[in-house]
Order: C-alpha cells, then sequence, then structure tokens
C-alpha cells in the first residue's frame, strides 16, 4: 500500500504522520482492517527516522485508530465515522438544468421487469456469442491492429469498407468506404452532425412525436427545435420552417408509431431541402428487420443533391454493448465530421471494429439477422392477435422493426402506471411528444420473453379496461 503523506508544518515529523494517518482513516481513504506498513519501510518512504513514525503509531493506537497483531502487523482499527456539524456548502458548480441525468427505461440503471415491452432492446440469447467472441479474442491478440498507435478517427479502414459493402446488399445504399464515418452508436453520430452543421440559435426541425435523444442533443448544443407532426405518409414536409438549417426523420420506421415514409413524401422532403441550405438526418435504426413488404429506397439512395446524412447503428441488429454506428457523410462533410471526432473521443476500440469487419464480411451478421428476424415476426404477431382483440385501441401498421405502437382514447398516462406496479413494462407514447395530446401505447418485443407474451399482453387488456 502507498501512502501520500504531507510532512510540512511547524510542530514536527511524528505529529505530521499522526495527522495524515488519522484523517486517511476518519475518510475513509483507509478502510478498516487495512494493514499499513511496517514502521521501518513507512519511515524510509517518507524520509523520516522510524521513531517518528513509531510514536505516531503508538499515539493512533491508544485512541483506538489502530490496533496491532504480534506477527501480524499493525491495522486499521473499525472506527465510528464522525459527523460533521458543518453546514455542507453549496457546490459552486452545478449544471444547467437541462442536463439533469435521468436514466433512460432501457438503461442498466433500470432493473428488467418481468413483462418486459419497453423499446429499443434486441435479444442478447439470439445473438452468436461463440462467433462474436473468436472474432473479438483474434483482433486481441498482441500485435494485432497496431495496439502502439493511435487508431483512425474516421474508423477502422477494413470497417468501413465492410459496411460500405454491407449497405450496398442490405439497404440497397450506393455509397464507397470514404463515406463511411464510424462512430460509437447513432447517439454519438447525431452529436457529430449537430456540432458540424448547427450554430446556437440555428432552427432545426424534429418529427411530432419522435426520438427524444436526438431532440436532446440539438436543444443541448443551442439550436431551436421546431416539433413538426407526422401523418400515415410520414414527416409533414408542409409543416418545416422555411430557414430550417437542418431536418430529424426516421423515415424506413417512424420512431415510435411505425409507419414508413410514403415515397411521394420523401421525394417531396429531398426537393424542398435541395431548394434551401439544410440537411436532412435519416436515422435508420432497425429497419434490417422486416416482416412484410419490400423495403422503400432510403432517403439516402434518392438524394441527387447531397443533402442526406445517412446514420445506422448496430445496437438493433446486434447488440448495444458493441456500441458501434456509422454516418454516411456527403464529400463537403467529411473532414469536418472526422475533425468532431477526432477532437471529441479520438477514435473507437480497433480490435472490436476490426472484429465487426469480419462479421460483416464472413456473413455473420447477415445470418443473424435472418435468424433473428424470424424470431421477432413470430413475436410481432403473437402482439398484433393480441391488440387486435381490444377495442380500446387503434393499431398503427407496422411492417418493420423491434415495436408496434397503439393509439386510444383511454388515459395512456395511468395505465402505464398501473402496469409498472404489475411487473409490466411499456411505453407511453404521450412521452414522445412535446404536447402530449395524443394518447397511446409503444410495445417493444426485442427484449420479451416469447413464452409470457400472451400473458403480459392480458394483464395489459385488463389494465387497459379498467382505465376505459
Amino acid at each position: 500500500m502507498d501512502l501520500i503523506i504531507r510532512l510540512d508544518g511547524t510542530d514536527g515529523k511524528t505529529a505530521a504522520v499522526y495527522r495524515a494517518l488519522r484523517a486517511a482513516i476518519v475518510d475513509g481513504r483507509l478502510p478498516p482492517g487495512e494493514r499499513l506498513p511496517a514502521t521501518r519501510a513507512l519511515a524510509t518512504d517518507l524520509g523520516v527516522a522510524r521513531g517518528s513514525v513509531a510514536a505516531a503509531y503508538e499515539r493512533l493506537t491508544a485512541e483506538g485508530y489502530l490496533s496491532s497483531r504480534v506477527g501480524a502487523g499493525t491495522f486499521v482499527a473499525a472506527v465510528p465515522q464522525k459527523k460533521s456539524r458543518r453546514r455542507t456548502p453549496t457546490d459552486p458548480l452545478r449544471p444547467r438544468a437541462d442536463w439533469a441525468w435521468q436514466p433512460l427505461e432501457t438503461s442498466g440503471a433500470v432493473r428488467r421487469p418481468r413483462f418486459d415491452f419497453r423499446t429499443g432492446i434486441p435479444d442478447a440469447g439470439l445473438f452468436p456469442f461463440d462467433s462474436w467472441r473468436r472474432l473479438v479474442t483474434a483482433e486481441l491478440r498482441l500485435r494485432a491492429n497496431n495496439p502502439g498507435t493511435y487508431g483512425d478517427p474516421a474508423g477502422h479502414p477494413g470497417l468501413r469498407e465492410a459496411i460500405a459493402r454491407y449497405l450496398g446488399v442490405s439497404r440497397g445504399v450506393r455509397t464507397t468506404p470514404a463515406d463511411v464515418v464510424v462512430t460509437n452508436g447513432a447517439q454519438h453520430a447525431f452529436d457529430l452532425i449537430a456540432r458540424v452543421l448547427v450554430k446556437p440559435g440555428d432552427i432545426v426541425a424534429v418529427e411530432e412525436p419522435g426520438y427524444p435523444p436526438a431532440r436532446r442533443i440539438l436543444a443541448a448544443l443551442g439550436a431551436r427545435v421546431t416539433y413538426v407532426p407526422v401523418d400515415d405518409q410520414g414527416l409533414v414536409v408542409a409543416g418545416l420552417p422555411a430557414n430550417c438549417r437542418l431536418v430529424y426523420t426516421t423515415p424506413s420506421h417512424q420512431f415510435p408509431l411505425g409507419r414508413a415514409m410514403s415515397l411521394a413524401r420523401r421525394r417531396e422532403l429531398l426537393e424542398w431541402a435541395r431548394c434551401r441550405p439544410a440537411a436532412i438526418v435519416e436515422d435508420d435504426y432497425d429497419s434490417e428487420f422486416r416482416f412484410s413488404a419490400r423495403p422503400l429506397e432510403p432517403l439516402h439512395s434518392l438524394d441527387t443533391a447531397g443533402r442526406v446524412l445517412y446514420v445506422g447503428t448496430f445496437s438493433k441488429s446486434m447488440l448495444p454493448a458493441v456500441r458501434t454506428g456509422f454516418v454516411l457523410a456527403p464529400p463537403g462533410l467529411r473532414d469536418a465530421l472526422i475533425a468532431a471526432r477526432q477532437l471529441g473521443d479520438g477514435y473507437g476500440q480497433p480490435a472490436v471494429q476490426a472484429a465487426l469487419a469480419r462479421f460483416l464480411d464472413e456473413g455473420l451478421l447477415a445470418r443473424h439477422v435472418r435468424r433473428a428476424g424470424k424470431a421477432y415476426g413470430e413475436r410481432h404477431a403473437a402482439i398484433l392477435r393480441s391488440l387486435a382483440e381490444m377495442s380500446e385501441l387503434d393499431v398503427v401498421p407496422s411492417a418493420a422493426g423491434l415495436h408496434v405502437a397503439a393509439t386510444t382514447g383511454v388515459n395512456s398516462t395511468a395505465v402505464v402506471a398501473a402496469a409498472a406496479k404489475q411487473g409490466l413494462a411499456l411505453d407511453d407514447l404521450r412521452a414522445y411528444s412535446d404536447s402530449p395530446t395524443r394518447q397511446g401505447f409503444v410495445f417493444g418485443f426485442g427484449a420479451t420473453d416469447p413464452a409470457l407474451i400472451d400473458e403480459g399482453m392480458a394483464l395489459f387488456a385488463t389494465l387497459l379496461a379498467r382505465h376505459a
């Protein structure tokens, strides 16, 4: 054990050693049972006479702070902590009110409920851990990925190439490795985009209802956030402010309602952006899992003016713990995004990124998506069957992703609160709105135990009828 002891003061070395040790014991830095160095060893480290240390030990032992056992050494005794009678001063460093931390319902800080219909959580039980462990272990071997050097802030070159190939096959996105900037998940991508494109006071538009974390990032950076409604065709382009700098949208699987933006609306949005200096952030967060119909082309593929920044993540298709996402950047923004990435956190984890590149190139992700998609499709169908029997609900059509939404005239907030008391977790649609007038529920099925779906939905139906 190393002890840092200041020997300044005018009352001698013994008193200095005594004060330092006593303070460390009282404030808990030296916990009960901790073995102290021998007097000779500590005296040598401090450059003082052994007698000074021995005298300090004796005084602390006499006062009950230390105890000695013959042949074993000197140990910290169990000393009651003295409560200070002084008032704790107000912390002069306080964050802004809008930076108060609140755990997300999907975070590890929240205990998993019995009936888990929370959104945004994939089923870890479906993930091929053995294959992933093999790849990561291989990349962590000595001298792999040049561990003595810093990584590329744009991402591992092999992963950028693999992402470009994967998107071309799975989503019909025409891109090159140079377009890909690897990030620590989609949230990181949103933050980089906002830092590069948005100045304090700029007007940005988000969907209403929509994804709260993206809204919060934009607001935290000083943007003036405008909420634009969505209808059965997607984001209402006519509701966009003329001087809007950036539009955030989820066209493939609108979050949280679940509809896909129509082709006509996609073209209308792209034409709107082409006529002004505005960017579109296309968040394609979970459209790998489709249960019917062919997917529409992403905005990125339809864009001919270079206005779309396509953001993807592996948190849903693989696991949140992989903590990897990406943004496809137009040529004029690549260098700025890479510079922002380098300034913020330098670079990602080369070994994980290299393993992910092999996971993609060996076809393991495509195989996992097919297998997991089949399981999710069965859960999706089971929830829809249950919802169809509840006359109080209007189910929003959805053919992709890991959640289903339904609107209602019942007090959704009261139902969600009552469900939580019964060990059933689902999302209140009102939580995704700035003006929560539309009531409803969002049912995630990624983390749901398939054997408990029917029981959980039956419990929900009972609670819904009770509040109707």
